[in-house]
């Protein structure tokens, strides 16, 4: 019989979100050709490709809108190819997730973007607590005054916050930004770099950061990992990588 050392048990505990050997190829376009990845708790995992090589394909095989071909993605100790889908549905109330471009919702306020997961995926609650974690939210980027506005009325950083705002709600455990900084100023790329870090502090939360911005990086990774030819390529921290003699490996420095 296989025996597990009490460091093995205490690193596996640690993981929040691993993937294994993972494929996904449409016909003869092989897109991930056994990408792996373990993200750890409480850290900030920094996921960087060129465009085109796969980032968004393997979003949707860890939120289960695609299934992969190989591989097992397994979050928070669930296999999710074994789940159901209402238990799929409540894995991911412990996902938050920061869209590319925000994805509010025009038609509704503020508040009712905030609202919108909480009236889905928890269980009934009261007008009270329900207006208490939205303000709890929207404290937590700085917002509060913005609570019964338009998104056409906020500034392309104040939507983006907003949308943090909204990934945060429902006090997820891990937290996926697919492209945080895409589309903004740098000052404004900055405020959010340092929004994600305060996060992070003020809620431990573990996430994956799928981002080309060598800044944000740079700013907020514990670790880095390079998607490229669909494997990961190489990891380690920004100035291992950033330091690296590997020309595939420089070229996403420049």
């Amino acid at each position: 019989m296989k025996t597990t050392t009490s460091n093995t048990r205490d690193s596996e505990s640690n993981i929040v979100l691993q993937i294994e050997n993972l494929y996904k190829a449409f016909g003869e376009n092989k897109v991930l050709n056994g990408f792996s990845l373990d993200l750890k708790n409480g850290e900030n995992l920094v996921l960087m490709g060129r465009s085109g090589s796969g980032k968004s394909v393997l979003i949707k095989c860890l939120v289960g809108l695609l299934k992969p071909d190989k591989g097992k993605v397994e979050i928070l100790g669930n296999d999710i190819s074994t789940l159901s889908q209402s238990d799929m549905d409540e894995l991911r109330t412990s996902i938050g997730f920061l869209f590319q471009g925000s994805a509010l919702y025009d038609s509704m306020t503020v508040r009712e973007n905030l609202e919108f997961p909480l009236r889905r995926h928890t269980r009934k609650l009261s007008s009270k607590e329900m207006e208490a974690l939205v303000f709890e939210a929207l404290e937590s980027v700085g917002l509060k005054h913005t609570v019964d506005l338009m998104p056409a009325e906020l500034s392309g950083g104040m939507q983006r916050r907003i949308a943090l705002a909204r990934a945060l709600i429902l006090k997820p455990k891990i937290i996926i930004y697919d492209e945080p900084t895409t589309g903004l100023d740098p000052i404004t790329s900055k405020e959010i770099i340092e929004l994600m870090n305060s996060v992070q502090e003020k809620y431990k939360t573990s996430s994956l950061i799928i981002t080309h911005d060598v800044d944000c990086a740079r700013v907020v990774s514990n670790r880095i990992i390079l998607l490229l030819d669909g494997v990961n390529y190489a990891e380690g921290t920004f100035n291992e990588l950033s330091n690296s003699n590997d020309t595939k490996i420089k070229a996403f420095f420049k």
